[in-house]
């Protein structure tokens, strides 16, 4: 296992991103990308780990989205996840800089998620459709494929005593009860 590999299961293990946010309007706790990057950057830099977080415009079907970059590296070895966010740039009481803005705020939100394993399901951007629907709310698919890589540092994190954060993970991503035990024993 490469040393990004076992640093990164650290911090991941290690992370504590309270939601230190109040929406008043919505009545709810939630957390923002400051939020993460305040509680991992210390984490980081004990596990001599670096970050860059990059955006990037595009467009698909007339509809323009931000798509955010977190990479992180031990200065040998990258690991990257990305994810997106639509910009609505008639959204109702903001200027285009604040719609740009907003969007990009949501997905270095949603990378740094994925990147650090931060289960947002009980999240209300996770479950609330503002009124837009009577149906249940849908699950994200998982951002990572698990592949049998992932699956050795799991089985690993669950030998340094690290269950809870491997279950955490497997919940996350609807792991089934056979690949499960593969991991937990």
């Amino acid at each position: 296992m490469s040393n990004l590999n076992k640093s990164l299961i650290k911090v991941q293990s290690e992370l504590k991103a309270p939601k230190g946010q109040r929406n008043k309007f919505g009545n709810y706790n939630y957390r923002s990308a400051e939020d993460i990057l305040e509680a991992v950057k210390p984490l980081l830099a004990a596990n001599g780990l670096t970050m860059q977080i990059s955006d990037s415009v595009a467009e698909v079907a007339g509809i323009p989205y931000i798509e955010s970059m977190v990479v992180v590296s031990d200065g040998e070895t990258d690991r990257v996840v990305t994810a997106q966010a639509g910009i609505d740039p008639n959204r109702k009481g903001m200027d285009i800089a604040q719609c740009f803005g907003a969007s990009s705020s949501y997905a270095r939100k949603y990378a740094l998620n994925g990147m650090f394993l931060i289960d947002d399901t009980k999240d209300p951007d996770a479950t609330n459709d503002h009124g837009r629907s009577s149906a249940p709310a849908q699950s994200a698919p998982a951002l990572l494929p698990l592949t049998d890589e992932i699956k050795a540092k799991m089985v690993s994190a669950v030998a340094e005593g690290k269950r809870d954060a491997v279950e955490n993970a497997l919940g996350k991503y609807k792991i089934t009860a056979k690949v499960r035990k593969e991991i937990l024993g």
